[in-house]
């Protein structure tokens, strides 16, 4: 059974590697943008993810490969929806640059934690049944605004505080503080960004391959993470590589001195820098912003059902640490008490949301262990208000007894059914009937790919086969 809260702890840290990734691109001194961000997304985009799966998963190179041959559209649609995050990350990081953490990653995040969390299940089909159709789905969908709610209250005390600041303690704190240009790169980087979720769901035949291969279940979503972040390694390359070229900028790799024009803020020509030290810290940052996708994998494992929710989880956590650092790196010096209490009603708020979506998900699994049996073909399905009936044996003339009976439906599934007045299907049957069907979809998807597997690679084994063995 699916550990929920300890999925919760899980996407704290993750939110917390990412609300504090761009603290260490402080320390880069004299280095244009596109050269420590390129520099630090190598880390974070290419090692990291390779590395960390190679060690901690089975076969990766033939994990991806099988998932090729046997999926080959869910490795491409992984890519394109990485590429697509890229363009997200990539104005991400000039929101940073333009509005400071606290009021970008509120307005990024804003259409991030929306599109992100909702978009999957809608494309999946499981909107209405897993979402509408139960109570805990309601209670996730409720989480869900009410972190919304956290984020617009934050969003409106980084306004507050624009509006109070003067622009020489803006640029203080922000020494490029363009509040234009940074909600444009923001609305565009919380859309695109919003990939990431929809790759994470149309990777998941290369979780499962992994787990074939005998992955453990915590570490079966660092094989995704290859493929999404190679998507999102090509744009921000693209992308750098013009401003490199355009800016004359690609020197800075590699020379011990910067030209003054592209030092900012320092004067002299040339100016000495210390490429030690700035490697270094755009080196931990890119670690830093992996290993927020590296809990988020872990965390998302334990979500059950509710995997979507993950997305949800990770935005609030983002926001409330990356809150946090603008407040210890003096971001909010100056403002008003009202702006410093809608700061914190904003992080408040998005605390209460992580505990919500937690609970919607904790009553998912307790209701899938102990309320509700599905198994499909012609099995049995039946729910808890059944379980406490015993069921009499049937009449001679084969009509329900008075007391109960189990009878067989026409799309036949054999439920537990009410004594003589269970003429129609409640509307809970009909859900519980309605994803039995999806999951049966799901079921024969796997069992396909299973045969595919044990076809190509007899001697592999699944994780669960090795810890019977």
């Amino acid at each position: 059974m699916p550990n929920v809260f300890l999925g919760v702890f899980f996407h704290w840290l993750g939110g917390l590697a990412s609300g504090s990734f761009y603290v260490p691109y402080r320390f880069v001194r004299k280095w244009s943008w596109e050269v420590y961000w390129l520099a630090g997304g190598f880390v974070s985009w290419i090692i990291a993810p390779w590395l960390l799966a190679l060690l901690l998963t089975k076969s990766l190179l033939p994990t991806i490969a099988a998932s090729w041959a046997m999926e080959p559209q869910a490795v491409i649609w992984s890519f394109l929806f990485g590429m697509m995050w890229g363009v997200g990350g990539l104005t991400f990081g000039l929101t940073m640059r333009y509005l400071g953490m606290s009021l970008g990653m509120a307005v990024a995040l804003g259409y991030c934690t929306v599109l992100g969390s909702l978009m999957p299940p809608v494309f999946q089909g499981t909107f209405t049944t897993q979402i509408l159709g139960t109570q805990a789905g309601l209670i996730n969908l409720f989480g869900l605004g009410i972190c919304a709610l956290g984020i617009a209250l934050a969003g409106t005390a980084g306004m507050s505080k624009e509006r109070e600041m003067s622009e020489d303690a803006k640029r203080e704190s922000i020494k490029e503080f363009s509040f234009t240009k940074g909600i444009i790169v923001a609305t565009i980087s919380g859309v695109f960004s919003a990939g990431m979720a929809y790759g994470m769901a149309a990777a998941e035949p290369l979780s499962y391959v992994s787990k074939y291969f005998g992955t453990g279940d915590i570490w079966s979503g660092l094989p995704k993470l290859c493929v999404i972040l190679l998507g999102g390694f090509t744009t921000n390359f693209i992308w750098c590589m013009i401003l490199l070229l355009k800016n004359g900028t690609l020197y800075q790799f590699f020379s011990r001195d910067v030209r003054e024009r592209d030092a900012q803020g320092h004067e002299g020509t040339p100016v000495a820098v210390n490429m030690f030290w700035n490697y270094f810290f755009s080196a931990l940052a890119g670690l830093t912003w992996y290993m927020q996708f590296f809990f988020y994998s872990m965390g998302e494992t334990q979500m059950g059902d509710f995997k979507f929710s993950s997305w949800t989880l990770h935005m609030a956590s983002i926001i409330i640490f990356s809150s946090l650092w603008g407040i210890a790196l003096k971001e909010w010096a100056g403002t008003s008490r009202l702006t410093k209490t809608l700061l914190a009603l904003g992080i408040g708020t998005l605390l209460y949301s992580t505990f919500v979506v937690g609970y919607s998900n904790y009553m998912n699994a307790d209701k899938a262990t102990v309320q509700t049996q599905v198994v499909t073909a012609g099995a049995t399905i039946a729910t808890d208000d059944y379980l406490k009936k015993d069921l009499a044996p049937t009449a001679k003339d084969g009509k329900p007894s008075d007391t109960g009976q189990s009878r067989k439906t026409t799309a036949g599934f054999q439920i537990t059914a009410r004594p003589l007045d269970a003429l129609q299907l409640t509307f809970e049957e009909q859900k519980i009937k309605s994803d039995a069907v999806s999951k049966k979809d799901q079921d024969d998807r796997q069992a396909r790919w299973l045969k595919q597997l044990q076809e190509k690679y007899p001697v592999a084994k699944s994780a669960d086969a090795n810890k019977k063995d």
